[in-house]
This record gives C-alpha cells, structure tokens and sequence, in this order.
C-alpha cells in the first residue's frame, strides 16, 4: 500500500513539474532570452501564424505586444482563455502554466519581462 502511495505522489509532483517548465528549454523555437540577471529575464517572443507552443510555465511578468494579437492560453485543468491585444500594449500577467496558441493569421511577436526573486512575488 506504502509503495503504491509514493508512485502516485511521484507521478503527481513528476507530471506538476513537467507542465510549469522552462519555455526556453521546451520551445526555443518560439521564445528567445535577450537579456537575464538577478532581476529579472527578458525574452523574445515570436509565433507564426497558428502555431502552438507546448505546456509550460512563467513567473509573475510584464507582456509588452510588438504586434495585434490573438491569442487562446490552454491551461493544464482543460480551460482555455481567450486574448487580444494591441501592438504597443503592455500588460502585467501573474505567474502561471500554459500551453499558447497563436489563433491569428498574422505573426505574433512580444516582449517578456519575467520578474525574479522578491520582485515576483
């Protein structure tokens, strides 16, 4: 009973820890570091038209769009949410798991600031 408790723990922290990974180790095709130090992490971000990226994750962070965007987030529970977005927008976004989909016809690229240490919090 003891060992059947800790694979399902496991399987549960191990599939946790999948989903809230790193974009730039999981998908460098679509998200670029530009800049990092003890603050914070700037990342290049870039989609083509209707491409999906894979579930992964971010700390609280700051979404400045480069172009219009449309954009579905579908988050590890099943739900989806729906975004828009003007070129020149900047947007805070709180830290969380998802896997993005560019729904438009057009290229999707932005900037994200992710925030590190006390300042995410």
């Amino acid at each position: 009973m003891q060992r059947v408790l800790l694979a399902v723990a496991f399987v549960c922290l191990t599939g946790a820890v999948a989903m809230g990974q790193d974009p730039v180790k999981v998908d460098p095709k679509h998200y670029k570091v530009e800049s990092e130090n003890a603050e914070v992490r700037v990342l290049r971000v870039h989609y083509g038209p209707h491409e999906k990226s894979v579930m992964h994750g971010h700390p609280d962070a700051v979404v400045i769009y480069l172009t219009d965007v449309h954009v579905v987030f579908h988050t590890p529970d099943g739900k989806t949410v729906e975004e828009t977005g003007k070129a020149g927008e900047a947007r805070f976004t709180p830290a969380g798991t998802h896997l993005p989909e560019n729904v438009s016809d057009q290229p999707m690229n932005a900037v994200l600031v992710e925030l590190k240490g006390k300042a995410a919090q």
